[in-house]
């Protein structure tokens, strides 16, 4: 699949890294000097065909969740002493939360990692593909909902949008206008929109 290459190439070149990130960040957003005791993460960005068009999986969190409930994001979470590095960590991650093996040969590289203030993480966005779409078995304590979009049309100007969102920092709730991607009625923001943002960018905007 022309994108899988596409993608394999890009990720060898120097990132666009905080200038693609940007693109989708959230208004305010702010980030310490000093992230050293930020918790390490790892979240995967998983490429696969769907009729010969690439796709990306999401999931919206439960609302059971402590962290970031009912958002949409990547499969990932926290580093477990068992992960030898960040890649291990998202792959695992995926495993327990959709049900579906991914492999290191997979991973075709990674992108930048980010910092998520609310929640002191520092994630690792892995980059991998699959030859055909995965059959999934989300975990229903995680996964509310598996969420599969094509790459060209979070691409498209239509999918990007600007509006009111309430925004809780420090336990108050703000109403900001914030910068997301629409995908299937969900409004996918923050964090992942960075990532999604970055991708989209390495890949020239034109997967």
């Amino acid at each position: 699949m022309l994108v899988i290459d596409l993608a394999r190439e890009a990720l060898r070149r120097p990132l666009p890294g905080f200038a693609g990130q940007s693109r989708m960040m959230p208004p305010g957003r702010f980030v310490p000097p000093d992230i050293s005791a930020a918790h390490l993460g790892g979240v995967l960005v998983l490429l696969y065909p769907v009729d010969g068009v690439a796709h990306v999986v999401l999931t919206r969190r439960t609302e059971t969740l402590g962290k970031h409930r009912g958002q949409i994001s990547f499969p990932g979470g926290r580093m477990d002493a068992g992960d030898h590095d960040l890649i291990a960590t998202a792959l695992r991650e995926t495993r327990e939360e959709l049900g579906i093996e991914v492999s290191e040969a997979n991973v075709l590289g990674t992108l930048t990692p980010l910092y998520i203030p609310p929640s002191n993480y520092l994630i690792h966005p892995a980059v991998a593909a699959l030859p055909g779409r995965p059959r999934f078995a989300p975990n229903p304590a995680e996964v509310a909902e598996v969420i599969e979009v094509a790459l060209e049309t979070l691409a498209t100007p239509e999918a990007r949008s600007v509006g009111p969102m309430p925004v809780v920092r420090n336990g108050t709730t703000f109403v900001v206008d914030m910068p997301h991607f629409v995908v299937g009625g969900h409004r996918v923001w923050g964090a992942t929109a960075m990532v999604l943002a970055e991708l989209l960018e390495a890949l020239g905007d034109t997967p």
